[in-house]
């Protein structure tokens, strides 16, 4: 009976609203015959060093996770960023605690980066299938999210995803659709009001096919 833990972020310096701790939300309450029998357990981390540090053994851990699938915000991304490797890389910004490190390197003496555990190709295919845009990055930037994507390859987590999202607003005006409803009423309806009914469409989620991948990217 395999076990999935999704994370988010909380909101951090220049981004007072973060997208993912609704999707992760919603992601946690999914319900879908290709997600029976597994357990998904879900985490919003506050954007801090020490809470990643803190909380990601513990949650491992506790869970004892299959799949680690991680979401992010990424500020100026225009699709869904499917993140291929951490950089041992740090940025000198301080977190939403306002700790800054004062060096560069996650690990000194250790890689210049670490590729993820999972099978990027396949999940980049079924991320597609939802008809969003979507691509395979090997940059994930310097900060939380890839210091987080860091901790998480060095974990010995099998499969291990972390997906960057692009900034959306926080309240979206409703469309129209062909019945006069809107769609946000369209989406309730089906029971995600946060990801829509492209999402809905597919057969199989992409984190339920992570599950059954095989490992590298």
């Amino acid at each position: 009976m395999p076990t999935i833990l999704i994370t988010g972020f909380g909101p951090f310096p220049g981004a007072p609203y973060n997208p993912t701790m609704k999707l992760v939300r919603s992601l946690a309450r999914l319900r879908r015959p290709a997600l029976a029998g597994t357990t998904i357990a879900a985490h919003l981390f506050k954007t801090s060093y020490a809470a990643v540090d803190r909380e990601l053994p513990e949650l491992i851990a506790r869970h004892k996770p299959d799949a680690l699938l991680m979401f992010g915000l990424h500020g100026r991304a225009k699709a869904i960023r499917i993140e291929t490797r951490a950089r041992n890389a740090l940025a000198l910004l301080p977190d939403a605690s306002g700790k800054a490190f004062r060096r560069g390197l996650i690990a000194p003496g250790a890689p210049a980066a670490r590729c993820m555990p999972m099978p990027a190709r396949q999940l980049l295919a079924a991320a597609r299938e939802t008809r969003l845009p979507a691509v395979l990055s090997r940059d994930a930037g310097r900060y939380l999210c890839n210091y987080l994507s860091w901790r998480s390859a060095e974990s010995g987590v099998r499969l291990a995803a972390f997906i960057h999202v692009p900034k959306v607003a926080r309240f979206s005006r409703p469309k129209k659709i062909s019945n006069g409803a809107t769609s946000s009423a369209h989406s309730r309806a089906n029971g995600n009001p946060a990801l829509g009914p492209r999402f809905r469409r597919r057969r199989t989620p992409p984190f339920r096919r992570l599950c059954a991948g095989t490992s590298g990217v």
